[in-house]
Parts: C-alpha cells; sequence; structure tokens
C-alpha cells in the first residue's frame, strides 16, 4: 500500500479505470459472440450483427483497450467468415 498522497491517488484512479475497461471489453466480446451466432445460424440480420461488432472494436481501439493489429485481426475474421457464410 503506497503511503504518498499522489501514489494513493494513482491507485483509484487504476482501479476506476481497469473496471471502465473491463466492462467495455466484456460488452465487446459479447457483441463478437452474438455476430458469430448470427452468422451461424444464418441470421437474416448477420450483416448488422456485424456491423455493431465492428463499430465496437473500433472505439475499444480508439480509447486504447485493445491494441489497432488485434482490433484489425478481429475485425479481420469477422469479416471473412461473414464472407464465407455468404458465399454458402
Amino acid at each position: 500500500m503506497p503511503n504518498i498522497k499522489s501514489a494513493k491517488k494513482r491507485v483509484r484512479i487504476n482501479e476506476v479505470k481497469t473496471l471502465r475497461n473491463k466492462s467495455t471489453i466484456s460488452e465487446l466480446k459479447t457483441d463478437i459472440k452474438k455476430a458469430h451466432i448470427a452468422i451461424d445460424t444464418g441470421d437474416t440480420n448477420m450483416d448488422n450483427a456485424v456491423k455493431v461488432a465492428v463499430k465496437k472494436i473500433d472505439k475499444a481501439a480508439g480509447k486504447g483497450i485493445l491494441n489497432k493489429n488485434n482490433a484489425a485481426r478481429k475485425k479481420s475474421a469477422l469479416s471473412r467468415r461473414l464472407n464465407t457464410a455468404k458465399a454458402q
């Protein structure tokens, strides 16, 4: 436990940021799962689900929660999966 006032404040701020990032990551994972399910079931809204997931991925990358390469990989995988599902 820190003794200096600024270090104590930094610990509090990091806890708040961690909780905020966790909720964002959780929402992101949920939207990606929804997109995967929509693609796998051949849902008519699969384009929408992928669009929402890509938007969340971009927002997370913009906030620094995801690395830009990680975000690009996730978006690429989603679009690849969507294109193969449409082709069948």
